[in-house]
């Protein structure tokens, strides 16, 4: 009875790990997105907001350590022209491993976890084209 208790923990305590593991891959796939589109935002041309959501989402998931083998950072997607109050929307996905087992690492592949966040250029910055009311 014994062994059986003791692969019943072991059983337990594995699918505990990565149901947690699927938990802390939308954490951090979701602050990834959100960085990535706030430095989109951010950036004084659309060029370098496109290397910088890529850089921030890329820095994100790696701070949350995650593997950049697994990972992408989408292509953002303007609903107009890079200018004021012009809405961008960034999706970061992250193929989750079907196993962690500790001290060895994922095995397999599960369904992605992804999230995508949406945020709009300030209105009232200077340098850009565009109305100043959204």
């Amino acid at each position: 009875m014994l062994p059986f208790g003791f692969l019943v923990f072991v059983g337990a305590t594995l699918l505990f790990v990565n149901v947690w593991g699927i938990i802390d891959a939308k954490f951090a796939v979701t602050a990834a997105a959100r960085e990535a589109a706030r430095a989109f935002v951010e950036a004084d041309t659309e060029a370098a907001a496109v290397q910088a959501a890529h850089r921030r989402g890329t820095e994100t998931l790696r701070a949350f350590g995650r593997d950049g083998e697994r990972s992408s950072v989408g292509s953002p997607t303007l609903d107009e022209p890079f200018s004021r109050c012009a809405r961008v929307t960034i999706t970061v996905t992250y193929q989750l491993p079907a196993l962690t087992i500790p001290f060895i690492g994922g095995l397999g592949s599960l369904a992605p976890v992804e999230a995508t966040h949406t945020e709009i250029v300030d209105p009232f910055r200077s340098g850009l084209a565009g109305a100043t009311t959204c």
